[in-house]
């Protein structure tokens, strides 16, 4: 997989992305916001972790007096040492699209913690460009068939020089199909859906041209709310959110809901859908609601 091949399939999907339903100025703007996504592109056949690599590269442009540049992406074909939530393993090996972008901590606090639903959406839109019916569940698990492709790790970095920057990790399945025993019924890729292997170069050209787009528009929506005067506390309804919500079928089933659920499970509900801070609702079996707005859950 050749970094100009990829950064040249990130370029041409960019182009012919599907903006609607927004109008050829605001489309643009969206596309401004998150033009620097993916524009430096550092591939390696294999690497303990993305992330660990990523703050390497902040640590030798910061010995330079300078910073990494907005966007930077460390891509890699297989990961030795992956980690998920809560440190867990992340089975991650060759044929799989392995990444990590850098965004600097330049949104309002309201619009930074959405940034991994950001990330999800843009992988569920990649997937579903190879015609699958691709679902988000809260927060940031793509399934297909209730079996995961595709996850999202987002951590913040704070760097000796005062920069902040937002880290957002993502791992695809792509062409790998053989899971560890306890992933086999939980697990799917690419390949195995449709058939064969695909096009990995186009894949993760794919997902930086989503991942671009779903970050300006996190960014346009600020533009927006600062603009209107208003907030999600207030009620204001995001356009990202709402982009979430429509690829989403978490709304209407039944969760566990946990910190790390898999280890300390809470308590069980029915998830009501999404607060306008992007906050899961959910209905207890005595009625009462609550909304949680870290933490994760599994369908029942």
């Amino acid at each position: 997989m050749e970094e100009h091949e990829v950064l040249r399939q990130r370029r041409l999907h960019l182009a012919a992305l599907n903006s609607s339903p927004f109008s050829t100025e605001a489309a643009e703007k969206i596309r401004r916001y998150g033009a620097p996504l993916g524009l430096l592109l550092e591939h390696h056949a294999q690497l303990d972790r993305c992330m660990s690599h990523l703050q390497q590269l902040m640590t030798e442009a910061e010995a330079k007096g300078g910073s990494l540049p907005a966007g930077a992406v460390v891509l890699a074909d297989s990961l030795s040492q992956s980690l998920g939530r809560f440190e867990r393993h992340w089975h991650a090996p060759p044929g799989g699209i392995w990444l990590t972008a850098a965004w600097p901590d330049v949104l309002v606090p309201e619009f930074s913690r959405l940034l991994p639903f950001a990330a999800g959406l843009a992988c569920c839109r990649t997937v579903r460009l190879y015609g699958l019916d691709a679902r988000l569940k809260w927060v940031n698990d793509v399934l297909v068939d209730g079996r995961k492709i595709a996850g999202v790790l987002c951590t913040t970095v704070f760097r000796p020089n005062k920069d902040r920057w937002h880290c957002i990790g993502i791992g695809l399945n792509a062409n790998n199909q053989d899971f560890p025993a306890e992933l086999q019924a939980s697990a799917v890729s690419l390949a195995a859906l449709l058939g064969g292997d695909i096009d990995r170069a186009e894949l993760a050209g794919r997902l930086l041209a989503e991942l671009s787009w779903a970050v300006g528009l996190l960014h346009y929506d600020e533009e927006l709310a600062l603009r209107e005067g208003q907030s999600c506390e207030d009620g204001r309804e995001s356009l990202l959110l709402n982009a979430w919500q429509s690829l989403s079928d978490t709304a209407g089933r039944r969760v566990e809901y946990g910190f790390d659920v898999q280890k300390e499970p809470l308590f069980r509900a029915k998830a009501v859908g999404l607060d306008p801070c992007g906050g899961l609702v959910m209905e207890l079996e005595d009625g009462g609601r609550v909304t949680e707005y870290s933490g994760e859950i599994v369908y029942l």
